[in-house]
C-alpha cells in the first residue's frame, strides 16, 4: 500500500443516499481474486444501457469528470454486502478518496485496509463541492485532517489508528512483517 499525506485531484459527484455495494460493483463480476480489473465494472448498470454501450448521461462517461480520483456521494455509502470488491472497483477505476455524508462500517474498513480514505463531510459542505467544475482541483491533508478548496478548508475526523495506517501506507500485512524478528524467534522457540 502506498502512502497517503496528501492528494489532490478532480471531483466527481454522484449525490445519492444508500449506494450499496451492489450498485458499487454487481454480484456477476465477483469472479476474481485480484485486486485489479474491477474498475471497468463500477456503477456497471447506471454506466452501460443493456448492449454494453456507455450510457453518455451517467456522470462518471463524460469527458470533463474523466481522470476524477475523489468521489462525492450521499449518505450510507457503501452499505449493503461486505464485499471487499467494492472497494478495489472504487480504487481501480481511480478514486483514492471517497467524501460522503457517512459509510457502512465495514465498506469505510474495508476502504482505508485498501489504502482509500473516506472522509465524512456535511451536506452543506458536499453542496459545495459538487458545484465545482470538471477542470477544478481540491486538496486533501490527511496530516492535518484538511480539504482544501476554493471555498476555503474544511476539517475532517479520522480514527488516529486508521489515520497512522494510511500515512505510513501499511495494510495488515506490513504491519504483520514489522514483527518479523520476534516471529521468528517465536518459531525458533516452539520447533
Amino acid at each position: 500500500m502506498k502512502p497517503l499525506r496528501t492528494h489532490k485531484g478532480k471531483t466527481v459527484s454522484i449525490m445519492l443516499d444508500n449506494i450499496d455495494t451492489d450498485q458499487i460493483i454487481p454480484k456477476q463480476y465477483l469472479k476474481r481474486i485480484e485486486r485489479t480489473g474491477f474498475g471497468e465494472f463500477l456503477f456497471d448498470e447506471w454506466r452501460y444501457h443493456d448492449d454494453r454501450t456507455p450510457n453518455l448521461d451517467f456522470v462518471l462517461n463524460q469527458n470533463e469528470r474523466k481522470n476524477a480520483s475523489i468521489l462525492i456521494s450521499g449518505n450510507n455509502f457503501g452499505c449493503g454486502s461486505s464485499r471487499e470488491h467494492a472497494p478495489w472497483a472504487l480504487n481501480d477505476f481511480g478514486f483514492t478518496i471517497i467524501i460522503a455524508g457517512s459509510f457502512a462500517d465495514i465498506f469505510y474498513n474495508n476502504c482505508i485496509k485498501n489504502g482509500m480514505l473516506p472522509i465524512i463531510l456535511s451536506e452543506e459542505v458536499r453542496k459545495n463541492l459538487t458545484s465545482l467544475d470538471g477542470n477544478q482541483e481540491i486538496e486533501i491533508d490527511l496530516e492535518n485532517q484538511l480539504v482544501k478548496t476554493i471555498f476555503g478548508d474544511y476539517e475532517f475526523e479520522i480514527d488516529s489508528v486508521w489515520k497512522e495506517k494510511l500515512l505510513k501506507g501499511l495494510d495488515d500485512i506490513a504491519i504483520t512483517l514489522q514483527y518479523s524478528n520476534e516471529i521468528d524467534e517465536y518459531e525458533k522457540q516452539n520447533v
